[in-house]
């Protein structure tokens, strides 16, 4: 016969105690905005050595997905980034038009950064939807993925800004005309013949720096934290 494993109190006393945490988080409910939830994010990790980090904004992002606005993903990598952070429960959405009418009807969208679509374009002429997320949002080079949404996001303490502009300079060329404005610029992806552009820190869209800024059509589309 096969000897009965030992119990091991303490580490089931632990076990419970995340499952009763787990309980009450998702009673208390969302966050009420996206700059609310990600400051107390950055709080909540503070302090925590990274695979302590992982774990947590693993458990996170799926209490995120139980709790909060229903989630539409769009394009392969989104697909990774959104199981990676919210576990398999999203919605795929098979075009990019698709994915922004679910997050008109009040949910989220993560969408793909691809130049096979200018989709972010759309933003410009969509006031009510806003980028409130990039992925991955460590800060670590360029993001592949936005999270869009119905609200408009605050400063955290640490973002990036998303700036769509139809100008046909060259990305080198505006990067410079921006930064002589005080802002600093990454070029991101091109589409359609538009081109978005990542700014460092939160910048409103009614900034005194963009005014005149290359294109005849342009403007901010939303900002997100970086953790």
């Amino acid at each position: 016969m096969l000897p009965t494993p030992e119990p091991d109190p303490e580490r089931q006393a632990l076990d419970r105690a995340v499952a009763e945490a787990v309980r009450a988080r998702l009673a208390a409910g969302p966050h009420p905005t996206p700059d609310v939830e990600a400051i107390a994010l950055r709080r909540a990790l503070a302090g925590l050595t990274p695979a302590e980090a992982a774990a947590t904004r693993c458990v996170l992002g799926r209490l995120d997905s139980a709790a909060g606005a229903a989630l539409t993903v769009w394009g392969p990598a989104s697909q990774v980034l959104a199981s990676d952070r919210f576990g398999l429960t999203a919605r795929m959405a098979t075009t990019p038009e698709a994915a922004l009418a679910a997050a008109r009807k009040g949910g989220r969208a993560l969408m793909d950064l691809t130049g096979a679509s200018a989709w972010w374009g759309r933003l410009l002429a969509e006031p009510r939807l806003r980028v409130t997320g990039a992925l991955p949002d460590h800060g670590h080079g360029l993001p592949r993925a936005l999270l869009v949404q119905p609200a408009d996001p605050g400063p955290t303490g640490d973002d990036r800004t998303f700036w769509v502009t139809d100008s046909p300079w060259t990305d080198a060329r505006i990067v410079r005309a921006l930064g002589e404005a005080g802002l600093a610029a990454d070029p991101l992806i091109a589409a359609g013949g538009l081109k978005l552009f990542v700014l460092a820190g939160y910048v409103q869209a009614d900034d005194g720096r963009l005014n005149g800024a290359p294109g005849d059509l342009s403007g901010v589309i939303g900002a997100a934290p970086v953790f």
